[in-house]
């Protein structure tokens, strides 16, 4: 396989160059000005060549059989060019994923500290998911390369890790952030780092389930509505009760709900205590829904209603 042996993290090997003409960059600029754009853009150009140029060399002649030497020459460079954008010819498949993953990394970091934190998680994993579903025809044929080469399933579940990894980090934060948290988000003691680290996995399960779904299925359908189902099954699973005082994305959680109008619970019947008795109760499907509840809450008070 070819490699090249690097001290450095990835994040490092920043390109520099290649060995084609670049167009006139007009000045280098201040960060954030139109010459380090131009320049961002070519680096990002070159890498989605390096990446094109690989696929299509992996599908015609097989993995094992390209070489990084034939992936540059069908890129129209050099073979050192190569190296200062992959380290590796397997990196060349996922040239999305470094700069993916600052963009969820910046999300987390700017994200309201009102905002569920599970919900800034579910939001940070569909940029990964939009990567994808930007470029449906390379997702699927990667996702088919992927599962017949046992080294880029490696990488892929490495890559998979970082985000993970990230988020573990996110939550972790929330919890032991100095500013006063929302009793509901704080599940208490050793509890608290279990849950931040199931609650990511769990986000990344769900996102994969539904990325290679999708991706069987030839990139067709609505991939992020079927996201957001998984994101409201991981919330009733892992975080059942709403923290109070906290806001879901567009709308507002209320502290001591009550039930009563324009509020809703702090507590759903997947949190209640474990000592409690189960209640069972009978209705008609066409009964009045305030029927219904005034049964329940008599049930549950030992009184009949009304």
């Amino acid at each position: 396989m070819d490699r090249v042996q690097s001290t450095t993290p990835q994040q490092s090997a920043v390109p520099r160059g290649a060995d084609r003409p670049a167009p006139s960059a007009g000045g280098t600029g201040p960060d954030g000005g139109p010459g380090s754009r131009r320049a961002a853009a070519q680096r990002l150009q070159m890498r989605q060549d390096l990446a094109t140029a690989a696929m299509d060399l992996f599908a015609s002649q097989g993995y094992e059989e390209t070489t990084v030497d034939q992936i540059a020459a069908a890129a129209g460079v050099a073979r050192r060019t190569f190296f200062r954008y992959f380290r590796s010819k397997e990196e060349a498949i996922f040239p999305d994923h470094d700069d993916t993953l600052v963009r969820v990394a910046d999300l987390l970091a700017s994200a309201e500290p009102e905002e569920h934190p599970l919900d800034v998680v579910c939001r940070g994993i569909k940029e990964v998911l939009r990567m994808y579903a930007s470029t449906p025809g390379v997702s699927v044929a990667r996702y088919q390369l992927i599962r017949q080469v046992p080294a880029l399933r490696e990488r892929e579940i490495a890559v998979v890790a970082r985000y993970e990894r990230l988020f573990t980090r996110y939550l972790l934060g929330r919890f032991d952030t100095g500013e006063e948290i929302p009793s509901g988000w704080q599940r208490g003691g050793e509890d608290d780092s279990m849950l931040a680290e199931v609650s990511a996995a769990a986000v990344v399960a769900a996102h994969n389930h539904v990325l290679r779904r999708w991706l069987r299925a030839g990139g067709r359908g609505d991939v992020e509505a079927q996201l957001d189902h998984s994101f409201e099954v991981i919330r009733r699973t892992f975080w059942a009760s709403n923290a109070p005082g906290a806001r879901r994305r567009g709308s507002l959680v209320a502290p001591g709900a009550s039930g009563a109008p324009g509020e809703v619970l702090a507590e759903s019947a997947l949190s209640a205590s474990p000592g409690g008795e189960v209640l069972i109760t009978v209705a008609r499907t066409d009964a009045p829904l305030d029927v219904v509840v005034d049964s329940i809450r008599a049930a549950l008070s030992g009184s009949r209603p009304a």
